[in-house]
């Protein structure tokens, strides 16, 4: 073994060595898996380092020190991390939502400066595959305005397929790159990425306008009963009860009783629970005020259950004709 037939590698290999097993699990620690697969296969090829080796690798490396000395960092993680530790609720959520749409979509970036109708011009001939990809990369107001203009037949399998979507490939997004590059320029991400999702069409059907998302959902319905159910319910919460009239509320209050009521109102804000309680007797009121003081530690999961069990009782309701969620009550109903 001669210094000068070391590649970097050995090297890397003959300190980590060196450096012993405790040190080199922690440098592991910061290594991805693949300089980790290939530093370690350097490694099992070393029986034996020589005295003036070792000297020379590690002289080597202090004067590496010298040479870049300063602070390395993870850039792009630092800045992530910085971001999440501002704590700053909605606010934190949309700053991080546009640093990691400047870093891992810029691919995208074309898109997003484009007008909605000349986006949806372009995409109208693609595959709904191939658009429900595009979509998922982009804010939901930029992709619910790109989705309204696309062909109404469309819609509902656009949007039924960013249901389906979880994880993309590069070789998925380099073919996108081919199909499209000419018209807007479109350069494929190299990472893979979640897109898509259930969340992310709720809060797509959520910022559609003129009721376009009912249709949507109703189409969907018709290939996919489960998955409409599954979209209605996401978009539909136990909170979004207080946004009810009076009337429309205390229909609901009717099918659900009070200790069922109260372990729904655990984890409730005040102005659900207030909202609640003005649509009901004072004595019932009270009743549950006192018992929601005396209740002890309940698990989150069966408190989620219960709301979501009455969210059940209201969407029944609905469609039963009572009453019509989240636009204004049964006082619309004509």
């Amino acid at each position: 073994m001669a210094i000068e037939s070391l590649t970097g590698l050995n090297k890397a290999a003959v300190l980590l060595i060196c450096l012993g097993e405790e040190a080199t699990a922690r440098i592991f620690e910061e290594l991805n898996d693949d300089e980790v697969r290939k530093v370690t296969r350097a490694m099992a090829a070393i029986d034996h380092i020589p005295a003036d080796i070792k000297d020379k690798v590690f002289l080597q490396f202090s004067n590496a020190q010298d040479e870049f000395a300063g602070l390395f960092v993870k850039g792009n993680e630092f800045a992530r991390n910085a971001i999440a530790a501002t704590n700053m609720g909605e606010r934190t959520e949309l700053l991080l939502e546009q640093f990691i749409s400047g870093t891992e979509t810029r691919s995208l970036e074309t898109i997003s400066l484009m007008q909605p109708r000349m986006v949806a011009g372009l995409l109208e001939k693609e595959h709904p595959q191939t658009v429900a990809l595009i979509l998922s990369t982009q804010h939901v107001e930029h992709a619910a305005e790109i989705l309204s203009h696309l062909p109404e037949p469309m819609r509902a399998d656009v949007v039924y397929r960013i249901a389906r979507l979880e994880k993309v490939s590069p070789e998925v997004l380099n073919h996108i790159e081919d199909a499209l590059h000419r018209e807007i320029g479109l350069v494929a991400s190299k990472e893979q990425r979640e897109i898509g999702g259930l969340d992310k069409v709720v809060d797509l059907l959520g910022n559609m306008k003129n009721n376009l998302d009912v249709d949507i959902i109703e189409s969907i319905e018709e290939t996919d009963a489960d998955l409409a159910e599954e979209i209605r319910k996401r978009m539909f919460t136990f909170e979004n009860l207080v946004a009810l009239d009076g009337r429309s509320l205390q229909m609901i209050l009717r099918e659900v009783n009070n200790d069922s009521l109260t372990l729904a109102l655990k984890t409730a804000s005040e102005e659900m629970k207030e909202k609640i309680f003005a649509n009901m007797s004072n004595r019932a009121a009270d009743m549950i005020r006192d018992d929601l003081e005396a209740m002890g530690p309940v698990r989150l999961s069966e408190v989620e259950a219960m709301q979501q069990s009455i969210v059940k009782i209201a969407m029944k309701l609905e469609e039963e004709g009572k009453l019509v969620l989240g636009r204004g009550g049964a006082d619309e109903l004509v």
